[in-house]
């Protein structure tokens, strides 16, 4: 397969997200359509390198074997064996095939699944002419496969990232309920923050969102840390990451001097919060100390505030929570100048916070429904023009 061969192409995304990755991907030069749960886009195989290493809020990137209609399982093994496989698989391949089944006649993901597989063994055995009596050895290069049926439309995918491209390689430690690192940088996103001015998150955890907002501030392209499984295919020049990741290198702005704090009352969560943005060589860009919530002051201005408190669902949680909520409405409120943004699964926030929220956004952290509850500060004062 030649490196100039163009690619349909799937970034995932969890739910309320998706905008976030469109927006990323066309700020990267590619265009796409957004659709739930994903952005459709084309492109070689620098496009796929490309957004492995720059995307912050997607899940995966995924390429789209084949697409068609099925309405019976001898349907769906014609046309999955139909698909060229030998271009992407060679003779020894692993690849498990994974499922699901939505609203479809072939309900059952099982068997959705073997069949796939079953027919993908068939069509490689004639091609690279072996007998039926002699498994295929899967010894080789891991090729993660995805059959996937909405109202017996099937998508077949190969997934190109590995592990999951929230997995940024920083993370030594996390805490009780950590915050996925793409689900913090969305949070980042959604703020009006800019990088010359302050950011706090006062119940940091780990410290996830503010190294996050950190690798934005800096321009550091998030998959700079680690591989990607496309790496290993042989037919994947090596080249092509090499040339990606240079590029990347060369728009960090390593230099600029953020001013960005985490704190948190729990001082292991803070040595946790240090290791994890030394790993990742961002230990200078972020100051991070153990402080209690309603000890915060400050009297810098026009900055923005995100915060991850914990939700209460456990049970005997929510009165100390909804304690927590209120201490940050009596701490926060005072600060007119900032942009408050605090996520939580709790729809009565504001309620205990004190006060409405400027904007809320619907948001999915992991499978739990939860709100992004917006409140803006005001903007500073605009610059009069030079005569």
């Amino acid at each position: 397969m030649t490196k100039e061969k163009t690619f349909k192409l799937v970034a995932t995304a969890a739910s309320g997200l998706e905008a976030l990755v469109g927006k990323e991907l066309r700020d990267l030069g590619i265009p796409c359509e957004v659709e739930n749960g994903k952005a459709l886009f084309e492109g070689t195989m620098e496009t796929i390198a490309t957004a492995n290493l720059w995307l912050r809020t997607a899940d995966r990137v995924k390429i789209i074997v084949g697409e068609f209609d099925a309405f019976s399982f001898d349907e769906l093994f014609e046309k999955v064996k139909a698909l060229p496989w030998e271009d992407y698989l060679p003779m020894d391949a692993e690849f498990p095939v994974a499922g699901k089944s939505i609203k479809s006649k072939l309900y059952s993901t099982p068997d959705c699944q073997s069949i796939t597989k079953k027919a993908i063994v068939n069509r490689l055995r004639e091609v690279y002419h072996r007998p039926a009596t002699v498994p295929l050895a899967e010894t080789g290069a891991f090729f993660q496969l995805e059959v996937a049926l909405l109202k017996d439309h099937v998508t077949v995918t190969i997934d190109t990232t590995g592990p999951s491209l929230f997995k940024r390689g920083y993370r030594i430690e996390k805490g009780g309920a950590p915050l996925k690192e793409n689900m913090a940088a969305a949070l980042v996103t959604l703020t009006n923050w800019r990088k010359d001015r302050p950011f706090y998150d006062p119940v940091c955890g780990s410290g996830t969102i503010c190294i996050e907002a950190a690798l934005i501030g800096h321009n550091i392209a998030p998959g700079f840390n680690r591989e990607f499984v496309c790496e290993t295919w042989d037919w994947v020049d090596s080249a092509i990451f090499e040339k990606v990741r240079k590029e990347a290198d060369e728009k960090a702005d390593y230099d600029i001097k953020l001013d960005i704090m985490g704190s948190d009352i729990n001082g292991k969560m803070i040595e946790i919060a240090k290791a994890n943005a030394e790993e990742i060589g961002l230990g200078d860009s972020i100051t991070f100390k153990q402080l209690a919530l309603q000890d915060f002051t400050t009297e810098k201005e026009y900055g923005v505030m995100v915060a991850n408190p914990p939700y209460g669902e456990r049970l005997g949680e929510e009165e100390s929570v909804r304690k927590l909520y209120k201490e940050m409405g009596e701490v926060f409120r005072p600060l007119k100048t900032w942009s408050k943004y605090i996520l939580t699964s709790d729809l009565t926030f504001e309620q205990y916070y004190g006060a409405r929220a400027t904007k809320k956004r619907k948001l999915y952290n992991g499978a739990l429904r939860t709100d992004l509850f917006q409140y803006w500060g005001e903007r500073p004062p605009r610059k009069p023009r030079e005569k």
